[in-house]
């Protein structure tokens, strides 16, 4: 898990990120960060209830596909307003094709 504010820093900065209307994904190439993940959810979004049930849809779609990730990269999951409307499977959904779009699966 990502949790220092210099990781953080780190991945935003050096990472690149690909975006879709549900959420930003940021990915770090780094051996040392390696199987790190963040997940955030920035004022604009609402209150903390809000704020955090969209970190809870972002943590439950990594965990369900966290087996089939590649090592050596971070990520960083970054909410957005469109996800305050969406149930759990919508947002898996959009982490599989944002997730092939940046290469962060293992080949099969």
């Amino acid at each position: 898990m990502l949790k220092r504010r210099n990781d953080f820093q780190r991945v935003y900065r050096k990472g690149r990120s690909l975006a879709n209307r549900y959420f930003v994904l940021y990915v770090f190439e780094s051996e040392e960060l390696s199987g790190r993940v963040g997940f955030a959810a920035g004022k604009k979004l609402g209150c903390a209830v809000k704020r955090n049930r969209v970190k809870r849809l972002l943590r439950e779609s990594y965990r369900l596909h966290s087996p089939e990730l590649r090592p050596g990269i971070a990520l960083l999951l970054v909410g957005r307003q469109a996800m305050l409307d969406v149930k759990c499977p919508v947002v898996e959904k959009a982490f599989l094709s944002l997730g092939k779009k940046a290469g962060i699966f293992k080949k099969d």
